[in-house]
């Protein structure tokens, strides 16, 4: 079994408060990722309350982002139409929610999940924090991040994420 996991292609990290134009130019080949792709597909939602500037996270990065209810929060449309699972919502970088419900999966499954696929954003923030707790969940399946469909804040730093994943054994693709 094969999974997909779409980190926070959300409206905010698109087109929003914290969008960049290399997070517009993946839009379309992760659409075409999920439409393509022969498994499983979750989602995850970055998720803030209106507190947000008074969390530690706000304090380092205070643009307000992802505020649960809000436009900016929202699965972009083109990523919301291929949606057809619950996202998982996460209130920081990584989603511990994600990692523990792979692992129950692949315990209790005589299919047992082969391969893990990341796309989405942020390449550095959310991408890197997924793939490295995948990977430390499940030691035995293949974490894999699709390059081509991820952005980082930077191009710098989506490129020093990709070489950290590597030297932690996550396959990179890149096409």
């Amino acid at each position: 079994m094969e999974i997909l996991a779409v980190i926070d292609m959300q409206n905010d990290f698109i087109n929003g408060s914290l969008g960049t134009k290399e997070a517009q130019a993946v839009l379309p080949k992760v659409v075409e990722k999920i439409k393509s792709f022969p498994g499983r597909v979750l989602f995850t939602k970055d998720t803030h309350g209106e507190n947000y500037l008074h969390t530690q996270e706000g304090k380092r990065l205070p643009i307000p982002h992802c505020i649960k209810g809000t436009a900016g929060w929202e699965l972009h449309p083109d990523i919301q139409s291929l949606c057809w699972e619950t996202p998982i919502e996460k209130n920081t970088f990584g989603s511990a929610d994600l990692a523990q419900a792979l692992k129950a999966q692949n315990q209790n499954q005589s299919d047992p999940i082969e391969k893990i696929t990341l796309v989405g954003l942020c390449t550095d923030v959310c991408v890197i924090s997924n793939a490295l707790l995948l990977k430390a969940f499940l030691p035995e399946t293949i974490i894999e991040v699709d390059a081509s469909c991820c952005a980082g804040v930077t191009p710098k730093a989506h490129e020093c994420a990709l070489e950290a994943m590597e030297a932690c054994q996550i396959q990179i693709v890149r096409s």
